[in-house]
């Protein structure tokens, strides 16, 4: 905007924000005039984003900032104006929607006078989406159940009440321990995990194996298992779906740790990803067979999962990742590298995101190499596979774990492959 402006006449510098001014308005007042029952529409959201400009412009030229508020104010009183003089709608919609978008596209004006221009027009296309898809936020509200909204309270606990407070400093022996980071980690991981959880209620749970083994796997990959384990042994009927179910759900253990990775530490990305994704497509092609040959069909089970921000999660999280943070500190110094290929083979038992973001603190601390860290999720993921499949058989039965155990024996496959082109590039 501003080579646009440099090239008008002096007396024509301020028409361009006049002219975004009015295009932000423009484009609110056009979802507006769709709705019969609103009082303000195409002309009146135009012109209200120009007095919005026009309030801003005079109160700078004449150095009375007061003229803004009165802008605004005389914006309010004129819309809740038409709406009491014509109170009764169609739709039993009182108008509080229109009254708030015309004072917001005001606003707007002011803001563009202002030379926050691209705030502006960010702000007034998020308005017009919201204004638009009254229908669909309608429906979703109405989708969302008391535990849901439970589970989004907590998240939001977590990540903007309890993180804030926590001290960002070492504690502890080898200035392992820092409570900032640590939580930060847990509201990393019950980020991702509610995320999963929001898409599996969204979605249903009754929209095939497919999308239940990715979603479910995106919440808890441990769980996924365990419960389909349980509805093989209980019905024979069942097994292709569990296995289905279980080798897409530990599949996606390998896309959440792409995700961490990339959040934490992005430069352990470049000889990272090459590994998780010769898992994905060994292990997705495996997958691919199994859904053609097993052919998963009838109704799906409900896949019982727990609340992924519940605090009592999130601390045992917590604990989990400082244990884990701790001993990888304290054996790296006693045994090099080794000693944390021990914690991985350990830790990975049963949980792998613990051990692989305390690698990746480890190496954004200069601690650790990338090529460490590489070794160490794999050794990770590849125990923890070990110890999915030792839950199939126990649990689901030599059968369903023969078909389980192949599907994941294919992405710890593909994963040694890429690690060792890996390593053979790197050598």
């Amino acid at each position: 905007m501003e080579e646009l402006i440099a090239w008008l006449p002096a007396e024509l510098t301020s028409l361009p924000r006049y002219v975004v001014a009015l295009a932000i308005g423009l484009l609110m007042g056009l979802e507006r005039e769709r709705n019969p029952a609103a009082k303000a529409g195409l002309r009146t959201f135009a012109l209200t984003a120009l007095l919005g400009v026009l309030a801003a412009h005079l109160a700078t030229a004449l150095g009375e900032p007061w003229l803004i508020a009165v802008g605004l104010m005389l914006v309010g009183a004129m819309i809740i104006a038409a709406y009491v003089r014509a109170p009764q709608q169609a739709d039993g919609d009182p108008g509080t929607t229109t009254v708030a978008a015309l004072m917001l596209c005001y606003g707007l004006g002011v803001l563009v006078w202002h030379d926050e221009t691209q705030l502006a027009v960010m702000l007034g296309i998020t308005t017009t989406l919201l204004l638009y898809f009254k229908p669909e936020l309608r429906g979703l509200s109405e989708r969302i159940s008391r535990r849901d909204l439970l589970s989004m309270l907590q998240f939001a606990v977590l990540a903007l009440i309890i993180l804030p407070l926590l001290p960002n400093r070492n504690y502890g022996p080898y200035g392992a321990l820092n409570p900032y980071q640590i939580w930060w980690m847990v509201v990393l991981i019950a980020g991702v995990g509610l995320a999963g959880y929001a898409a599996l209620r969204l979605v249903g749970q009754q929209r095939g194996a497919v999308m239940l083994g990715l979603l479910g796997g995106l919440v808890s990959s441990t769980a996924t298992t365990l419960a389909f384990s349980r509805h093989a042994r209980a019905s024979r009927d069942m097994i292709p779906v569990a296995v289905i179910v279980i080798v897409l759900a530990n599949l996606m253990v390998l896309v959440r740790l792409g995700v961490l990775a990339a959040v934490v530490a992005p430069s352990v990305l470049p000889q990272l990803l090459p590994v998780l994704l010769g898992g994905l497509i060994v292990g997705g092609i495996g997958a691919a067979y199994g859904v053609q040959r097993l052919r998963p069909q009838g109704e799906l089970p409900e896949l019982a999962i727990e609340n992924p921000t519940e605090l009592r999660t999130a601390l045992g999280f917590g604990l989990m990742y400082g244990v884990v943070l701790l001993a990888a500190a304290w054996l790296s110094d006693l045994l090099g590298t080794r000693g944390l290929y021990a914690v991985a083979l350990v830790s990975g038992l049963t949980d792998v995101d613990a051990i692989t973001l305390s690698s990746l603190r480890l190496h954004n601390l200069d601690k650790l190499s990338v090529e460490g860290v590489v070794n160490i999720i794999t050794l990770a993921v590849l125990a923890n596979l070990v110890f999915k499949s030792t839950l199939t058989l126990a649990i689901g039965g030599g059968q369903m774990a023969r078909h389980a155990i192949a599907g994941m024996g294919a992405a710890g496959l593909g994963l040694v492959a890429a690690w060792a082109i890996i390593r053979g590039f790197s050598a």
